[in-house]
C-alpha cells in the first residue's frame, strides 16, 4: 500500500465526515454538561439554559475544530516520511497539545465577545486545555488503532490474493508435470503397438500408422492443454480404439454413451484416454478372447456426474488393483483440479472384469 501524500493525509482527516462527528461529539459534550448544571431555578428560565447550551457548545466547536486542525496538519507533516516511532510519537503529541491550547484560546476570545469584562483564571484555562488534551488524545488514538486495523485488513487481503495466485500456478505446474509424465506412457504403448503390427501384418500396420497420425494431430494439442471436455475425452477414446480395433480385430468391441447436456463437463485431459488404456492392457489384452469395453456417462445426485469405463476382462488379477502409474496420476490430477469433491473409484465388474468409475462434482458442468 502506498503511502500518502501530506495533502492526501491532511484531507484523511480534515473531511466533511470528520467535521460532523466533531460536530456531533461537542454539541453532546456541551449537552451532557449542561444537564449536570441543570436545577430547578434553570427550569423557571428555560430560555436562558438554551441559550447557555448554545454558546457552551460553540465553544466546545472551537476547540473541536482546533484540535481537529492539528491532528490534520501532523498527519500532513508525518505521510511519507518514515520518522521513528518515538520522534512521530512526539509530533502527535505536540498536535493535540496545540490543538487544545488553540482551542481554549479560541474560546476564551468568543467569551470576552459576549462579556467584554470578563476576567480569565489559570484555573480554568489550565484544565481547559488538560480535558480536551485528554480526549483528543484519546480520539486521535482510535483514529490511529481504526487505520491499523483497516491496513491490516487490506494487507491480509492482499496477501490472501497473492496466496491464491500463487496456489493457481502451483497446480498448473503441477498438472503439467502429471501430464508430461502421461503422455510418453500413453504415446508410448500405442507406438508399441503400431511397431508389433508392422512385424507381424505390415500392410495392416502401414494402415495402422497412417490411423495414428490423424488420430496424434488430433490429440497432441489436446494433451498440451491442462483441461478438457467431456466430449473431447470421448473423441480420443473413439479414435485409440478404433486403432486399438485394427490390430485386435474381433478381439476388441466397445460401446460409448453419454447424454449430450453433460457434453460439456469439464475435467483434466486424458482421463479417460488413460482409464480406457489401462482397460485394455491389464484387462483384455491378456485374454485370448478379448473383450468389451463400454463406456458410460450419467447424471449423479447432487449434480455432478459419473463416467464408468467399463470392461470384461479378467479383473484385478491381471490389474495392479489401481495402483499404476497411470491411475495414481489420474487421481492426483483429478485432486489437484476438484479437490476432494472428485474421485476415481474401481470395484470388480459381474461376471468378471473391473469398472473404473470417475465422479466429478457440479463444478464441473459450470
Amino acid at each position: 500500500m502506498e503511502d500518502p501524500t501530506p495533502l492526501q493525509a491532511f484531507r484523511r482527516i480534515c473531511n466533511l465526515r470528520m467535521l460532523a462527528g466533531v460536530y456531533y461529539f461537542c454539541l453532546l459534550y456541551a449537552l451532557s454538561r449542561q444537564l449536570t448544571w441543570f436545577d430547578e431555578k434553570d427550569a423557571a428560565q428555560l430560555g436562558d439554559s438554551l441559550f447557555a447550551l448554545v454558546r457552551f457548545s460553540r465553544q466546545s466547536l472551537l476547540t473541536g475544530l482546533s484540535l481537529l486542525l492539528m491532528v490534520a496538519l501532523a498527519e500532513a507533516v508525518l505521510a511519507g516520511r518514515r520518522w521513528p516511532l518515538p520522534a512521530a510519537l512526539a509530533v502527535q503529541a505536540l498536535a493535540v497539545g496545540l490543538g487544545a491550547g488553540l482551542g481554549t484560546w479560541l474560546r476564551y476570545l468568543a467569551a470576552v465577545m459576549d462579556d467584554p469584562g470578563m476576567r480569565v483564571k489559570p484555573g480554568w484555562v489550565l484544565s481547559t486545555i488538560i480535558i480536551w488534551a485528554l480526549l483528543g488524545g484519546m480520539a486521535y488514538a482510535l483514529l490511529l488503532v481504526s487505520r491499523a486495523q483497516r491496513q491490516g485488513s487490506g494487507e491480509l487481503a492482499r496477501l490472501f490474493r497473492e496466496r491464491e495466485a500463487l496456489r493457481a500456478q502451483q497446480t498448473e505446474a503441477q498438472l503439467s508435470a502429471l501430464n508430461a509424465q502421461i503422455e510418453p506412457h500413453f504415446l508410448f504403448n500405442t507406438l508399441a503397438n503400431v511397431k508389433r503390427l508392422y512385424e507381424t501384418r505390415p500392410e495392416r500396420g502401414r494402415d495402422m500408422l497412417v490411423a495414428l497420425i490423424a488420430y496424434l494431430r488430433a490429440a497432441l494439442p489436446a494433451m498440451r492443454r491442462h483441461e478438457s471436455t467431456l466430449a473431447d475425452e470421448l473423441e480420443l477414446v473413439r479414435h485409440y480404439l478404433a486403432i486399438l480395433q485394427m490390430r485386435m480385430g474381433e478381439r476388441l468391441t466397445f460401446d460409448i454413451s453419454a447424454p449430450p447436456e453433460l457434453l460439456h463437463a469439464r475435467l483434466p485431459t486424458l482421463v479417460l484416454p488413460t482409464l480406457v488404456e489401462n482397460a485394455v492392457k491389464h484387462g483384455l489384452s491378456p485374454l485370448p478372447e478379448g473383450g468389451c469395453i463400454a463406456i458410460r456417462a450419467a447424471p449423479a445426485d447432487g449434480g455432478g456426474l459419473t463416467v464408468e469405463v467399463a470392461d470384461n476382462g479378467q479383473g484385478f488379477g491381471a490389474a495392479s488393483g489401481g495402483a499404476g502409474v497411470g491411475l495414481a496420476n489420474t487421481r492426483a490430477r483429478l485432486a489437484a483440479r476438484f479437490g476432494d469433491m472428485a474421485a476415481l473409484e474401481l470395484e470388480a465388474a459381474q461376471p468378471r472384469g473391473v469398472v473404473a468409475r470417475v465422479r466429478l462434482p457440479a463444478e464441473a458442468l459450470q
